[in-house]
């Protein structure tokens, strides 16, 4: 069953201690967008897939991100959100990690869960398991009146 959250609100993400994130819902426009960066766009043939999957969360995360508390420069001052910042806080792998799995995964949970009625392979190596015993024999003609 796939669950609509209808409020469409931003909410804050806790992503480590002192660390949270206000962030956008996540929404097909905002993911198209962001497949659409040119950071994306940008990268090479070889890439790989954690260089890719960095770089589209760093898009996600330009988009999404509207405010955030607990980040500050050398000297402890607060920093506003820029893009740069959101690039450099991602770069941290803890924070990283934390943002693909609170943020991200839920897309692609979301995504997994449209497929609840996927169609069974066939064949005999199917995979089904048996959930009844075999019939001991042929069942007889049921008597007509």
């Amino acid at each position: 069953m796939i669950r609509l959250n209808l409020t469409a609100t931003p909410e804050w993400l806790d992503l480590a201690p002192g660390l949270r994130l206000l962030v956008a819902p996540l929404t097909t426009a905002l993911m198209v967008s962001a497949r659409a960066d040119p950071a994306i766009e940008a990268m090479p043939d070889t890439a790989t897939t954690e260089e890719l999957a960095l770089a589209m969360a760093k898009a996600v995360a330009r988009r999404a991100v509207l405010d955030w508390e607990g980040v500050g420069d050398d000297s402890g001052n607060l920093l506003p959100v820029t893009p740069e910042g959101i690039n450099a806080l991602l770069e941290i792998w803890p924070v990283f990690e934390a943002f693909q799995t609170q943020y991200v995964a839920r897309g692609l949970i979301l995504d997994a869960e449209k497929n609840v009625s996927a169609l069974s392979p066939t064949g005999p190596s199917a995979g089904a398991i048996v959930t009844a015993p075999p019939a001991r024999g042929r069942a007889r003609t049921a008597l007509q009146d």
